[in-house]
């Protein structure tokens, strides 16, 4: 049986490969996920491996209702245990609020703060028979920074603010069985890929105004994700951390 194992959710790539790898040597156990890229996956997977870690790959849809319920079984099922659960899948929906619909704001919802609430309902009861149970969700600046110039996501924006606020609950539901809930925040991120993001001039664009200078690279995330899933961090929990270069300073 494994000593820690973490479920990764949107690992094939960008923050959540990243946030494997940081796992690698404070880990035996690790379940990753993806929607589709079944190849992206699997070379984490191989990484893993090499590195002497076990883990899982799964396949799969979090906007589907009982997807969060299949993942956590799944990963009982293999290692017979959960002990951390990092909610990084999600999306933004590149859309003004004149052009967004009815339906773009509910799958907005669907596919960042329920399908978050789905899946951390679904292992708390694993994660409080943790002695270092651990819940990292990953939210986004665009539900902090409003300016004319820096593009608005409003439907993204509308439901990562509302998994922040989820995160914040759920941390005062799980102190007392000492497990700890937060939310890390990325700013300018450099992805792997730019499909659904920013093209790499807008990318360019809005490094210019970032006090650091420059834009994030994943790892930068998966740092400070790593960090609140450690147990040095077993006194931090309902917190918002920003790993932004001072974006919204």
């Amino acid at each position: 049986m494994s000593k820690r194992v973490a479920i990764i959710t949107g690992a094939s790539s960008g923050i959540g490969a990243a946030t494997a790898r940081k796992l690698f040597e404070s880990f035996d156990g690790l379940v990753i996920h993806a929607r589709k890229s079944a190849a992206g996956l699997e070379r984490v997977a191989e990484e893993a491996r090499g590195a002497g870690v076990e883990v899982l790959t799964v396949l799969g849809d979090l906007t589907d209702s009982n997807f969060g319920d299949q993942l956590v079984k799944q990963a009982v099922e293999r290692f017979g245990r959960l002990d951390c659960v990092v909610a990084n899948a999600g999306f933004p929906i590149i859309k003004t609020f004149e052009e967004g619909t009815r339906a773009d704001l509910e799958y907005a919802f669907q596919g960042n703060a329920i399908s978050f609430y789905s899946l951390a309902k679904a292992a708390a009861p694993f994660i409080r028979q943790s002695e270092n149970g651990r819940v990292v969700a990953v939210g986004s600046f665009t539900s902090h920074v409003f300016r004319t110039d820096i593009r608005n996501y409003p439907l993204s924006a509308a439901s990562k603010g509302a998994l922040e606020v989820t995160v914040k609950s759920l941390a005062l539901e799980l102190a007392k069985s000492g497990v700890t809930v937060n939310c890390v925040i990325p700013g300018c991120i450099q992805k792997d890929h730019m499909e659904d993001s920013v093209s790499d001039e807008e990318l360019t664009e809005q490094t210019r105004r970032i006090p650091l200078g420059r834009a994030g690279q994943p790892s930068d995330v998966a740092s400070a994700i790593s960090f609140l899933l450690s147990p040095d961090a077993g006194y931090i929990t309902g917190q918002c951390i920003h790993v932004n270069g001072g974006l919204h300073i």
